[in-house]
């Protein structure tokens, strides 16, 4: 199975040059822990949740700063037509819940999630995932 039968197509994104309360306001309204950034159609980033209050609030940063001051931008990605195994070995690797989808021309068209996953793949794909990303320890990422 690829990862264009399983991933959310209707992903909203967010500019680097938008304050993290837009980001933030998204996330609330949307009950999302993450939004892409984008310049163009071309995926730059991810903020989450637990970038703005980590390395957001926590350093004194208000809601004014722009997100690609708070952003990640060394991310981990999948393509398309990349299997959904594929996918899940990334997730597990990484230990992330989600999974920027970018297309042949490096465009953004969607997420696939650790809870696609799960609902969509077999149960040994969604599981390799799941035990990855609540692994212990390791390096906060998207």
């Amino acid at each position: 199975m690829k990862v264009s039968e399983v991933m959310t197509r209707e992903v909203h994104t967010v500019q680097p040059h938008q304050p993290v309360q837009e980001a933030a306001n998204f996330m609330l309204s949307a009950d999302a822990g993450s939004i892409p950034v984008t310049d163009g159609h071309r995926l730059i980033g991810m903020i989450t949740d637990r970038d703005i209050a980590v390395r957001g609030i926590a350093r004194g940063y208000g809601p004014d700063t722009p997100v690609r001051e708070l952003m990640t931008d060394d991310l981990v990605i999948v393509r398309i037509d990349d299997s959904i195994e594929d996918a899940a070995s990334k997730m597990s690797e990484a230990q992330v819940r989600r999974l920027p989808v970018i297309d042949e021309d490096e465009r953004l068209c969607g997420i696939v999630s650790l809870g696609d996953l799960s609902r969509e793949a077999d149960d040994d794909c969604a599981a390799e995932a799941l035990e990855g990303v609540s692994q212990p320890g390791g390096e906060h990422r998207q």
